[in-house]
């Protein structure tokens, strides 16, 4: 009797992974690999350095190399395509589903991809250019059109045998999609109901017809907020005439979550998702260097403000010693509201509807931490200083600052995804600069009005 297989967290993975490369142990390196799912392995090649990368491809078994490609990230794949047998991956395709073949054209470059095109069947060859017609950004880009459906007017009895002389279902499924004679969707029959339910049931009288079906046209990251919303499994993807296209899965939302959430956190820092995390050094240092010179500008910006008041900071020293935090503090503030607002885009919770009832609500919650902290700014100040006239001047600023950071927070992200940029990418940017210059503006300025 076999042991049961034991499981592992990625962190290990990698590690064993690691160990058998450095020993140069092929047996080791090989057996891993065929131990593996496609996501694990993926995982790991993107965390290898291209070296030890090009030695566990060499061993990948042809018929999962397709299915490995589409769990990368775009970047490492156009490595890994280079360095495989282009007769290995036209074999790999005739192992995949439809679906996976679907997500694999869309990493393919042009030239293979017109060699594979041109080695899948006529039938198969119909289907995926069909499928690759919708958005990839949208229900009909995510679903699959592996779908199982069935009539109102028969039995519970006929859909039970029927099923067994299918022998299979597609993967996921928790209902059948019930429609009429013209394929147009009818309601859903969950699995448990079908198995629960007198056998001499017709689906009609217990098949749910509350469920919507999902228009091919709805942006993906709606969809994603549809599942979480409702607690789906799963949801059939439909035409404009009502007709049944294919079926969307909680994993297709899943993969679609996690792939948001890496783009939110990449393009903060002004990165994308799909770079190779081992990119060559000159190849890595040049994206970056685009991002430095944005905020270098930015930079200059907020220098150009502190110049015009470099007559007041020469005559009081101590301006120059406190001003940083009056900028420090409406940073962090405006950051914030920033993240909070940019999560709520992501999520659909910020429309137009409630903006504005948000930017007063972040306006006083501005308005009361500064009132707060612009007092005790003001005591330290004062006291080290032994000036209470600045301590004041520096509480005001501070309090000018964390309420236009706070607009600034709202305001900037919304506006962003009003005309078509991400939020996330440049809202920190703008975000930055406003709360430095006005900051340095707001107590260089009241400096130099009431204390010279």
């Amino acid at each position: 009797m076999t042991s049961p297989a034991k499981l592992e967290n990625t962190e290990h993975l990698l590690d064993r992974a690691t160990e058998a490369l450095a020993k140069d142990s092929l047996i080791e390196i090989r057996n891993l690999v065929r131990s593996l799912y496609p996501a694990e392995a993926a995982h790991i090649l993107e965390s290898l350095e291209p070296e030890q990368r090009a030695k566990l491809w060499a061993v990948v078994p042809p018929s999962v190399i397709g299915e490995i490609l589409v769990e990368v990230n775009v970047e490492v794949g156009s490595s890994l395509l280079k360095i495989t047998d282009r007769k290995d991956l036209i074999a790999a395709t005739e192992s995949m589903g439809a679906d996976g073949m679907v997500d694999l054209l869309h990493v393919l470059p042009e030239p293979l991809l017109s060699q594979v095109m041109e080695s899948i069947g006529v039938h198969n060859r119909n289907r995926i250019e069909k499928a690759l017609s919708y958005d990839e950004h949208t229900a009909g880009g995510l679903m699959s059109a592996d779908v199982l459906t069935i009539r109102a007017d028969v039995t519970l009895d006929v859909v039970t045998r029927y099923l067994r002389l299918r022998g299979n279902m597609p993967a996921a499924t928790d209902s059948l999609i019930v429609v009429d004679r013209k394929e147009q969707f009818q309601g859903l029959l969950p699995i448990n109901q079908l198995l629960t339910h007198d056998p001499h049931t017709k689906v009609e009288s217990i098949m749910d017809v509350r469920s919507a079906g999902i228009p091919y046209g709805m942006p993906s990251r709606d969809v994603a907020g549809l599942f979480e919303r409702r607690k789906l499994l799963s949801a059939p993807v439909l035409a404009d005439d009502g007709k049944v296209l294919g079926r969307i899965t909680i994993d297709d939302v899943v993969g679609l979550i996690r792939e948001e959430a890496n783009h939110s956190l990449m393009s903060m820092a002004g990165l994308s998702e799909e770079q190779d995390m081992f990119a060559p050094v000159f190849t890595s240092a040049k994206r970056r260097a685009l991002w430095l010179g944005v905020n270098l500008l930015t930079a200059f910006l907020a220098a150009s403000v502190i110049d015009l008041f470099e007559a007041t900071i020469q005559q009081i020293v101590a301006l120059a010693v406190l001003m940083p935090i009056v900028a420090s503090m409406g940073g962090i503030a405006g950051s914030q509201t920033l993240t909070l607002v940019v999560r709520g885009l992501a999520l659909r919770q910020v429309t137009t509807s409630n903006a504005v009832s948000l930017l007063f609500k972040e306006v006083s919650v501005g308005l009361l931490n500064g009132l707060v902290w612009s007092v005790v700014v003001a005591v330290v100040a004062g006291l080290w200083f032994h000036n209470p006239h600045i301590g004041f001047l520096l509480g005001v600023a501070m309090l000018i600052n964390l309420v236009c950071a706070a607009l600034s927070g709202v305001a900037i992200p919304v506006l962003l995804d009003k005309i078509g940029v991400d939020p996330a990418l440049a809202g920190g940017v703008l975000l930055t600069t406003v709360t430095d210059v006005v900051g340095f503006m707001a107590f260089l300025g009241l400096a130099t009005l009431f204390l010279l």
